[in-house]
C-alpha cells in the first residue's frame, strides 16, 4: 500500500500533543540602530500553534481519504469518522463492559482493554477546528464541525467513558450572590414605598417616614 495515500501516515497524536512556538528573537542591533527597528512581531500564542496544528492535520487526513475529500464536501460524519480514527493515538484506558475493571477509577492492574482519545480532548479539538473553519472563509450555517450529529457523538463518548472508568463528568454549579443581593435590595425598597403611603398624612409626616425608610435602606 502506498504510504502517501494511507491515512495511518499520521504518527502523531494532534490532540495530545501541545505545540508551543518559542518566541522568535530580534535582529541582533548594530551600531547606531534604533531599538524599535530590532523589534520582532509576537509570536502566535500556545491556542493559536494548537489550533493551526490540528488544522492542518485534518487536511491532511482529507487528502488521504479514500476517495480524497474536499474541504467542500467535508459533512458532520466525515468528522466523526476522524475522530474514530484518532482514537488509534489515544492514551486513555477506556474498559469494555466484560473488563472486570469496568467502572472503577483506580483499576489494581493492568487489563487488554484499548486505549482511547478522552472526551475532553475530542471536546477541546472539536472546538479548535470549528474555529479553524471559520477562519479559512467557512460559513457558519455550513461547518461540519458544530453539525448536530458531532454533538450527539461527543455526548455519547461522554456518558461511555463515564460509565467505563467510573469517572462522572458534572457540570458547576454557578453561583447567584449578586441576583439575591438585588432581591433583598428591591423588597427593602418595596417596604419603605408601602410604609411612605400608609403612614403619610400631612407633608411633614410623610416626610418623616421617607427619612425612616431610606435609613432602614442603607442598613
Amino acid at each position: 500500500m502506498d504510504s502517501a495515500t494511507d491515512p495511518n501516515t499520521i504518527k502523531e497524536d494532534p490532540v495530545s500533543v501541545t505545540v508551543s512556538a518559542p518566541p522568535s528573537k530580534g535582529i541582533q542591533q548594530g551600531v547606531g540602530e534604533s531599538p524599535s527597528s530590532s523589534t520582532s512581531p509576537a509570536a502566535p500564542s500556545r491556542y493559536e500553534s494548537q489550533k493551526r496544528r490540528d488544522w492542518n492535520t485534518f487536511l491532511q487526513y482529507l487528502k488521504n481519504h479514500k476517495p480524497p475529500l474536499t474541504l467542500a464536501r467535508c459533512s458532520g460524519a466525515h468528522v466523526i469518522e476522524f475522530l474514530k480514527y484518532l482514537d488509534q493515538f489515544g492514551k486513555t484506558k477506556v474498559h469494555m463492559t466484560g473488563c472486570p475493571y469496568f467502572g472503577h477509577p483506580n483499576p489494581p492492574g493492568p487489563c487488554s482493554c484499548p486505549l482511547k482519545q478522552a472526551w475532553g480532548s475530542l471536546d477541546a479539538l472539536i472546538g479548535r477546528l470549528r474555529a479553524a473553519y471559520e477562519e479559512s472563509g467557512g460559513r457558519p450555517e455550513s461547518n461540519p464541525f458544530a453539525a448536530r450529529a458531532v454533538r450527539i457523538y461527543l455526548r455519547e463518548v461522554r456518558e461511555g467513558q463515564a460509565r467505563a472508568r467510573g469517572i462522572p463528568y458534572e457540570k458547576k454549579k454557578r453561583k447567584r450572590t449578586s441576583v439575591t443581593t438585588s432581591a433583598v435590595g428591591i423588597n427593602v425598597s418595596a417596604v419603605a414605598a408601602t410604609q411612605a403611603v400608609d403612614y403619610g398624612g400631612v407633608s411633614g409626616g410623610t416626610a418623616s417616614n421617607l427619612g425612616t425608610a431610606t435609613t432602614t435602606t442603607s442598613l
